[in-house]
């Protein structure tokens, strides 16, 4: 059979196929590992580490799940890994643009695979070197337009997707922007109740807009549960944007198809019984070689109280844009010492080589575990880790314990153990690890296995130490 150019519609397809390429990059004032042309490649799997507890497992081609502490505390729906790269298009960033040009509307997503060929486009992936944020970039030559957007973390509020449309022509470019997250999760939705019974967490599905301030509440009508009692949900996971001015809000995707269509878009204020979402739809001109930045914050397991405080700083907080970008720049500070106090930060003349020993370093910590403040014990965990371990061995010690320095070092703990005649409370010195930053390894290629990130309370939010990793 002769191959003839394939068209769509038309227009003949560009099916350009370039080489895939990896170098290490300068991306603001961070170095970056880049795969140029990675669309071109079987879709790979990577995890995004942070300092605290968010866990972020995502596919090359955009698909992802994340959350904090462990997979019952979902942003989206933690399935396995090939679940997760088939899910691209409905679960994880979306983003949709109408581009005005030479008296014509252009239909443009970036990163899906609805109009493969349509275009001329290059899609990069980047990593920064520390392994805590992932960068995503669509160059359209045939529009002259240049879409990022990347995933970073902050632990006071949760997920920060940062988005970016860059004008690469000559001329003034209109464009009208849906932009957000899909298939957003209620807080209260556990692993096996999403993996066997989406249907039903869908039907108790329940979104809601503060119009005054632009937050998405994503939440349960009530607590799913198989007994003839009230189970209220009182506590929600939380979206909100900054950095687009005067957007129309969608909690769902319902009207995507509307907006490619450049019909109408109405604001969505109470949405039930649909898959959560939060869009900011927008338009705006861009002048020659100019630029377009924003980003949206998502966070899980929030209280009405933190809810009500987040709405005032959105509202009153002119500086909320810095704040977030702060905390995410201390994230990457703690992280790097973190790894520090165990030699995982080397230099020599072979950047991927420390790239790579900074990276097995820290998922080592991650495994076992690291000495809080290089051994430093605190009064309080010990106390607290004696009267779990053994009831009668703390009532035994209550004024031994009591009359403890608030701070002491680990030999001291051992001349205290050795020096002390009860064999119970000696073992159990000896045994005492205060270890921080472990959790086992588990993630949707092994989801057999179970991980937990224990790192601060869930009731006055103070610090927990606590390992969960494989001790050999």
């Amino acid at each position: 059979m002769e191959l003839n150019t394939v068209y769509l519609g038309n227009k003949k397809a560009s099916f350009k196929n370039n080489g895939v390429k990896g170098e290490y990059v300068k991306f603001g004032k961070e170095n970056y590992y880049k795969i140029s042309n990675v669309n071109e490649m079987r879709p790979f799997f990577m995890s995004i580490v942070s300092n605290s507890n968010h866990w972020m497992f995502l596919s090359s081609n955009g698909g992802l799940t994340a959350g904090r502490k462990n997979s019952n505390f979902s942003l989206f729906p933690y399935y396995t890994d090939d679940k997760i790269t088939e899910s691209s298009e409905i679960t994880g960033s979306k983003t949709i643009v109408r581009v005005n040009k030479e008296k014509k509307t252009f239909l443009w997503e970036p990163f899906s695979s609805r109009y493969v060929g349509v275009y001329e486009i290059t899609r990069n992936l980047y990593k920064n070197n520390f392994g805590n944020k992932v960068i995503f970039e669509e160059v359209n030559h045939t529009l002259e337009l240049t879409f990022q957007y990347s995933w970073n973390s902050s632990n006071r509020y949760g997920f920060v997707k940062k988005s970016n449309l860059i004008n690469n022509s000559d001329n003034v470019v209109s464009v009208a922007i849906l932009d957000g997250i899909q298939n957003i999760l209620p807080y209260g939705i556990s692993e096996e109740i999403q993996g066997i019974r989406s249907n039903l967490v869908d039907a108790y599905k329940k979104c809601e807009l503060e119009i005054d301030s632009g937050l998405g509440i994503y939440a349960l009508s009530a607590i799913i549960v198989d007994r003839a009692e009230p189970s209220e949900a009182l506590k929600a996971n939380i979206v909100w944007s900054l950095g687009i001015d005067n957007p129309t809000y969608l909690l769902s995707s319902v009207q995507l198809d509307n907006f490619r269509q450049g019909k109408t878009i109405n604001q969505e204020v109470d949405i039930k019984a649909e898959k959560g979402a939060f869009f900011t739809c927008s338009e705006f001109t861009l002048n020659p070689e100019s630029e377009k930045n924003w980003m949206l914050i998502a966070n899980v397991n929030q209280s009405i109280s933190s809810i009500i405080a987040i709405k005032e700083k959105i509202k009153n907080d002119n500086n909320l844009v810095n704040v977030v970008q702060k905390d995410i720049e201390t994230g990457t500070r703690k992280l790097k010492k973190l790894v520090g106090a165990s030699d995982g930060m080397q230099l020599t003349a072979d950047q991927l080589y420390n790239t790579r020993h900074f990276a097995n370093t820290l998922f080592n910590i991650m495994r076992g575990g690291i000495f809080d403040e290089n051994y430093t014990i605190e009064k309080s965990d010990f106390v607290k880790y004696i009267s779990k371990a053994n009831k009668k061995v703390f009532k035994k010690k209550r004024k031994l314990l009591q009359n403890l320095p608030k701070n002491f070092s680990l030999q001291y703990l051992k001349d205290l153990a050795k020096a002390d005649e009860d064999k119970n409370f000696k073992r159990l010195s000896f045994e005492y690890m205060p270890l921080k930053f472990s959790r086992r390894h588990g993630d949707p290629s092994r989801p057999w296995n179970r991980f937990s990130i224990n790192t601060r309370s869930e009731i006055d939010g103070s610090k927990i130490l606590d390992y969960e990793g494989n001790w050999r």
